[in-house]
């Protein structure tokens, strides 16, 4: 089934909302496309970059007459933007985001959409919510490229208030990047992304901030010293501080329940260090290698 935007309007023009923009603009399914920042500047770098063809800091302004609205800001300011967003939809119109927290996000979205959009003849207006598992360290419009999310996973956590037209446009608009759109309950999904995103990120955040608070003498020996490993695991510390804050509180439950099992997880390695225990030692990383290796063989989309 094919489609055309319109257009289009972009609530947060990033590197998320920015390579979307990109990439179907690369293969003309959509027509205007509208960005919204706070940053007049970050819409002047989308305009010159021609990720946009307008770009306003007036929201409202920006989705009227549009059929389907991206809001791509951080996770707590999205149920806030839907909010205000709401009473200026066009009738039908769709609205998705891609923040990676859902449950919370769908629930409140879910809420504003049914009591402030208007119902108008050309339907309802139907929030899907979605969240695209791709991105770089590095955010800005200027890191945005057209093929960020090939390759990549994008889930949709419907409700049974989803309109199914309207989930189906959302689906094929990420299908379009070359993402794999796969459906997702939404508390389910706040559980998964706590183990194999938030955790990760927390625990690379915690990392540097561990090796900062050494001496000043021995801190600067241990970053001179630092090898591709350091490089590689603590990479995803430079994401955006107020996006992980934002994360952290609304998929708090999820957060601390992984947090706990990796509290205890840790302190059975301590443990068998502390006692000398080297076949436990050994048993805990080669299960580890183990389980590393075979998904990265079955998961063709870890595997790059």
């Amino acid at each position: 089934m094919a489609f055309f935007i319109k257009k289009l309007a972009i609530i947060g023009v990033g590197l998320i909302g920015g390579s979307l923009a990109r990439s179907l603009r690369d293969q003309a399914l959509v027509g205007e496309v509208v960005g919204v920042n706070r940053s007049r500047s970050a819409l002047e770098k989308a305009l010159a970059l021609g990720v946009i063809d307008d770009g306003t800091t007036d929201a409202t302004e920006a989705v009227q007459g549009a059929s389907l609205v991206v809001v791509a800001t951080p996770v707590r300011s999205i149920a806030p933007m839907v909010a205000h967003i709401a009473p200026f939809l066009a009738p039908g119109a769709v609205v998705t985001d891609v923040g990676s927290v859902k449950q919370s996000v769908v629930q409140e979205c879910e809420a504003h959409m049914m009591a402030l959009a208007p119902p108008g003849k050309g339907g309802k207006c139907t929030f899907v919510g979605g969240h695209p598992i791709a991105g770089r360290e590095h955010v800005g419009v200027e890191h945005s490229f057209a093929t960020l999310f090939a390759g990549s996973r994008t889930i949709l956590t419907p409700t049974a208030h989803t309109a199914s037209d309207a989930l189906e446009l959302v689906r094929l608009v990420w299908e379009a990047t070359s993402s794999h759109v796969e459906i997702m309950d939404a508390a389910y999904h706040d559980q998964v992304l706590a183990a194999t995103s938030h955790l990760p990120h927390l625990m690379a955040y915690s990392v540097v901030n561990t090796l900062s608070d050494l001496e000043d003498q021995l801190r600067a020996e241990v970053f001179r010293y630092a090898a591709g490993g350091f490089r590689d695991f603590t990479r995803i510390a430079s994401s955006d501080p107020s996006m992980w804050r934002d994360i952290c509180l609304e998929n708090k439950k999820a957060i601390l329940d992984i947090i706990a099992r990796f509290r205890c997880d840790l302190d059975r390695l301590t443990e068998q260090i502390d006692t000398g225990n080297g076949d436990a030692l050994y048993g805990i990383f080669a299960r580890s290698k183990t389980t590393r290796d075979r998904i990265l063989a079955e998961n063709k989309i870890l595997k790059g």
